[in-house]
């Protein structure tokens, strides 16, 4: 089975909810671990500066230890936490999405790996103008008046 068709929804729910139990599972046994994410879809909020972003690479290993770890909070669809980056150690909150989590690290075990990425959001369909006009019945009604 060729690893697009395991994109699908429901392959891709079982894998969320598999990732959310395992952090779940490492928060309630005060477990510290490290998740290797995709960084595109992660958000830091103050938002790193260039000369910081510009350093991660696409895939991002995050260890949540000590204050990272402590500030850590899960839901549903997200991993959140406080880090410190740079030299400077700039602070940010991070949210991670969980889809985007591609491993989970104790020490240097990996235990999960995830081979799905988030949904992309569908772009609404683009309808041409003549079909926009023809659904107005006012707008179709003048077009046969002309002819």
């Amino acid at each position: 089975m060729p690893l697009d068709k395991l994109q699908q929804p429901q392959f891709q729910e079982i894998m969320q909810d598999h990732i959310f139990n395992t952090i779940e599972f490492l928060f309630d046994s005060n477990q510290e671990f490290g998740v290797a994410c995709e960084i595109e879809y992660v958000e830091f909020d103050p938002i790193l500066p260039d000369y910081i972003q510009k350093t991660l690479p696409v895939v991002t290993l995050f260890m949540l230890a000590n204050y990272s770890f402590e500030s850590a909070s899960l839901d549903e669809d997200y991993l959140r936490f406080e880090a410190g980056f740079g030299n400077e150690n700039f602070g940010s909150f991070v949210q991670i999405p969980l889809l985007s989590i591609k491993q989970i690290y104790v020490g240097e075990y990996p235990i999960l790996i995830n081979i799905t990425s988030p949904q992309e959001e569908k772009e609404e369909e683009v309808v041409d103008s003549m079909s926009a006009l023809l659904n107005n019945p006012e707008n179709a009604k003048l077009l046969k008046k002309k002819r």
